[in-house]
C-alpha cells in the first residue's frame, strides 16, 4: 500500500469519526480493513475491547447496586 493510499484511507476514517460519531465509526460502521496499518488496527481493537469492558462494568455495577438496594 502506498503512502497516498494510506493517507486516503485514514482521511476516510477521520471523516467517518466525525460524521458517524466516534464510537459507531469503529463499533458499527466499519472495520476499515482497507486501511493497511497494523498500529491503527491494534488501537482500533484495543478501543473496542476497552469500550466493551467499560460497558460491562457499568451494567454489572448497576445490577450489583440494585441488588444491594433490594436486600
Amino acid at each position: 500500500m502506498s503512502k497516498e493510499e494510506l493517507l486516503e484511507g485514514l482521511e476516510n476514517v477521520q471523516y467517518r469519526m466525525h460524521a458517524e460519531t466516534f464510537h459507531y465509526c469503529f463499533d458499527g460502521y466499519s472495520s476499515f480493513e482497507e486501511v493497511k496499518d497494523e498500529e491503527f488496527h491494534r488501537l482500533r481493537k484495543d478501543y473496542l475491547l476497552s469500550a466493551e469492558r467499560l460497558q460491562n462494568y457499568v451494567n454489572n455495577k448497576i445490577d450489583e447496586l440494585n441488588q444491594k438496594k433490594d436486600e
